[in-house]
């Protein structure tokens, strides 16, 4: 949400059907509406224009507050942050999507740590998906194998087993297994490691022809908090 005029104000949204679609809230700036439009809370939108290219209006209704839901978890709160940032950052305006019911997903698990680690890793992965850099994280690019993938190529994007990238090891991206092979239990070590290798094609098959030199604030603040944690 951003403020516009003295009252009103603009907000991107996703949305099932349109995509990421911004609107016009009326008094959108002022205490009543404050709590409904929070980052990461499901609204019911009615969406009104004279013509179908104008910003238009919105009339919102709050379904369920997402947002109160992390405030008392810092890495659930910093999901969230980096889930919008990365959605408000990187997809195009009114494209339909299928992320949708994956962002629902990873919004209905925010307070349970492992589910949330693991829902909001496939939403990156499906968000390089959904803008054409789709990655194969499930048999080794090199031997076709399935088993003991540990490994993804910067170049491809594609799977290495341990054994077939044990001598290039340092040139690759780590692949934690909960990926590739699935797992409830997800400690901040996968994730951090999960993070290091969706941000890697984020930010240089996806930001860079966009004309972005990094990944959104957020999304690096998510990375930062996950090392740290890893490193204490």
């Amino acid at each position: 949400m951003r403020r516009h005029g003295e009252s009103a104000a603009i907000i991107e949204t996703m949305t099932a059907e349109h995509g990421r679609h911004a609107g016009l809230v009326r008094g959108g700036a002022g205490r009543k509406l404050a709590a409904t439009l929070q980052p990461g809370n499901h609204l019911s939108l009615r969406w009104r224009s004279r013509m179908a290219e104008n910003l238009g209006t919105f009339e919102t209704e709050l379904i369920h507050s997402y947002a109160s839901d992390a405030m008392a978890d810092r890495e659930a709160l910093a999901t969230l942050e980096s889930m919008r940032a990365a959605a408000c950052t990187l997809l195009p305006e009114r494209s339909a999507t299928s992320l949708f019911d994956l962002t629902m997903l990873v919004l209905n698990v925010l307070p349970d740590v492992n589910a949330r680690r693991i829902a909001y890793a496939q939403w990156e992965v499906a968000l390089l998906a959904e803008l054409g850099f789709g990655l194969d994280l499930q048999k080794c690019a090199v031997t076709g194998s399935t088993d003991e993938l540990s490994y993804v190529s910067p170049k491809s994007g594609r799977a290495v087993t341990k054994e077939a990238g044990a001598a290039y090891a340092d040139r690759l991206l780590p692949l934690p297994s909960f990926l590739s092979s699935g797992g409830s239990k997800v400690n901040a070590t996968a994730f951090a490691e999960a993070l290091t290798m969706t941000g890697y094609f984020l930010e240089h098959w996806a930001g860079q022809p966009l004309g972005l030199k990094s990944l959104p604030p957020a999304r690096e603040r998510l990375a930062s908090l996950l090392h740290k944690s890893v490193a204490s």
